[in-house]
């Protein structure tokens, strides 16, 4: 709970809630600049909302984990391997210039799984 974890944990891990959840948010909302690289990687259509909704449920699990910390811990985990596959679908596309994007939003759930162990 709480109690047990550090302002810093807790911070970092919210950090990583809001990114995550507004990257799920912005494939669902079509944002221009989300879905436009999609495209642009070869990411079918029919896979969007699946992979919204994954970043969306973790996004949820790290504050789950806030309460239940294995759900934490697990919703960190799942957003590090889906962002190291955005990372190499992004290099697969030889958009090589894209490839920190994914990065940028894995880096604060790499943080809060490091802050939490």
């Amino acid at each position: 709970m709480f109690a047990e974890m550090s302002t810093t944990a807790i911070v970092v891990t919210a950090v990583a809630a809001f990114m995550a959840g507004f990257s799920g948010a912005s494939i669902f909302f079509k944002a221009k600049f989300t879905v436009e690289p999609l495209a642009e990687y070869g990411v079918p259509k029919a896979a969007w909302n699946w992979l919204g909704a994954a970043k969306m449920a973790g996004a949820v699990g790290l504050i789950v984990g806030f309460y239940v910390p294995v759900i934490g811990t697990l919703a960190a985990i799942g957003l590090i391997l889906y962002f190291t596959g955005a990372v190499i679908t992004v290099l697969r596309a030889r958009a090589y210039a894209h490839a920190p994007f994914p990065v940028v939003y894995m880096a604060p759930a790499v943080a809060a799984l490091a802050l939490t162990w």
